[in-house]
């Protein structure tokens, strides 16, 4: 017995202990962007799964003989899980090494895909694809924090910029890599093309990220400070322990769960699945009183998930709220934009390479957008032209056929929204991750990422609402509309962070 578990802790101890690069790799001078490629790698493996999934859509449903709403499910119960699981697993990265937890993402990602592939049910392939979540926020929750940390200050925006890049590669190639394999192969390949990348993931983390965690290092800083109700005029502090001293929030977790999966079904109601419409209010009120309850438990709970602290310092919370509202901006087109364009006959090809040009002007401008800018300009300058660019070119989605022009008309206006988007998340990544501190930055990371993937949840299902309420046309429009105006508060959001 004793021999038994001095294994498993040897073994679990090694798998946990990071272990450096090689000598020469660590002792070059530009081994820093080796370390950033990597990120990238699950950067663009994140958004091609996000994109390349729909295409297969009609083979599913053909497959497995069900209608649309159960297959919606393989993407919305990836959402799902990947909401809930990339604050906490944040936290723990912080605890166990974010080079651990991301290399470990490569591999449980990879798997599940691998099984995906092989999947004889419906139920079977939508729990693999949560268990894929899984490996997707080990990745994602250490994304940001792994590029922040690892690149000077000067360069971080530029860095950051590059995994936006990426990932905005992977929303680009999704649509077009998902149809020929669809068409030419199976829709099995969809999920198994995401093995060899992972394989490839897991040998560029091992060998080219740095440490984040030296086998002799003492405790990571364990304190925030969380401002509480207080008479005025005081000025004390509470401090929220981020290790010892609690169990693990699983309450706090599975309110967030509860929310977000409430908020989405009664969307999905709302937009024609067949529930009730009682079944509808039914479940606003649980996402309501689900969200109150978050609120609540991280305030008492010893070590939040959601960390209230950090979330209140300055910067963190508008930054948060851009980083949702950009995801909203580019996915809310991707899933409008065929459905419009089918409406005023363009044949499904052209369409796909219009649609095509909002996430590739998106990269772009992320990788080499800044540098056009005036180099005087200030992060919190670029926010605001980046909103501002990409409400006007959302809004020329609109006025565009409006005036009568030619059937391609959504072309260059998805250029311009896409090339703002480009400039403004890098940007606000860049704020965020300056205003959080350094020892929680995987922690402010996952939070980056889950306001990211609640823009892409709401993203995908706000457009289905509005043209099930109002028909393609209308409401495509009063879709496209109050997009436009989102991007205005987006740059009323964006702000400098005025410290005390």
């Amino acid at each position: 017995m004793n021999a038994a578990s001095t294994l498993t802790t040897r073994l679990t101890t090694g798998l946990l202990t990071e272990r450096p690069r090689p000598r020469g790799i660590a002792g070059w001078r530009h081994a820093h962007w080796l370390a950033v490629g990597t990120v990238c790698l699950g950067a663009f493996l994140g958004q091609l799964t996000a994109s390349i999934t729909a295409l297969a859509y009609p083979a599913l449903q053909r497959h497995f003989d069900t209608g649309f709403a159960a297959v919606e499910w393989v993407a919305l119960a990836y959402l799902l899980v990947l909401v809930a699981l990339l604050a906490p697993i944040g936290r723990l990265s912080d605890l166990v090494g974010r080079k651990t937890m991301y290399i470990g993402g490569f591999v449980v990602f990879g798997l599940a895909s691998l099984g995906a592939g092989f999947a004889d049910g419906l139920g079977t392939l939508i729990a693999l694809r949560a268990v894929q979540a899984v490996g997707g926020a080990m990745m994602q929750a250490n994304s940001v924090a792994l590029v922040a940390r690892g690149v000077s200050e000067h360069a971080m925006r530029r860095a950051l910029g590059i995994q936006a890049a990426a990932q905005g590669l992977g929303l680009a190639l999704g649509p077009s890599l998902g149809g020929l394999l669809v068409e030419h192969a199976s829709w099995r390949w969809v999920f198994w093309i995401n093995v060899p990348v992972a394989l490839v993931g897991v040998l560029a983390g091992w060998f080219l990220l740095p440490r984040t965690r030296h086998p002799d290092a003492g405790p990571v800083p364990r304190e925030l400070p969380r401002p509480v109700p207080r008479p005025r005029g005081t000025a004390r502090t509470a401090r929220t322990r981020l290790g010892d001293g609690g169990h693990f929030d699983l309450a706090g977790l599975l309110l967030l769960a509860g929310s977000t999966t409430a908020l989405l079904l009664a969307l999905s109601a709302a937009s024609g699945l067949p529930l009730p419409g009682w079944a509808v209010a039914a479940l606003l009120l649980a996402a309501v009183l689900c969200g109150l309850g978050l609120v609540r438990q991280e305030r008492r709970a010893t070590r939040p998930i959601l960390a209230p602290g950090l979330v209140n310092t300055p910067g963190v919370r508008p930054g948060l709220a851009v980083s949702l509202i950009g995801y909203l901006l580019l996915f809310c087109p991707l899933v409008l934009g065929p459905v419009l364009l089918a409406e005023a006959g363009l044949p499904t090809a052209r369409a796909g390479l219009v649609i095509t040009l909002l996430p590739a002007a998106f990269a772009v401008a992320a990788t080499v957008g800044g540098g056009l800018l005036p180099r005087g300009w200030s992060d919190v300058a670029r926010c605001r032209f980046g909103a501002a660019l990409a409400g006007a070119g959302l809004l020329g989605c609109v006025l565009l056929p409006a005036a009568g022009a030619p059937a391609l008309w959504p072309a260059l206006p998805l250029l311009v929204a896409g090339g703002g988007l480009g400039l403004l998340l890098p940007a606000n990544n860049a704020l965020v991750m300056r205003a959080i501190p350094a020892e929680c930055s995987a922690v402010g990371g996952g939070m980056v990422n889950m306001a990211r993937s609640l823009g892409t949840a709401l993203g995908t299902a706000l457009p289905v609402l509005g043209v099930h309420l109002a028909g393609p046309a209308m409401g495509g429009r009063s879709v496209l509309l109050a997009l436009a105006a989102v991007a205005v508060l987006a740059v009323a959001l964006s702000r400098p962070v005025r410290r005390r």
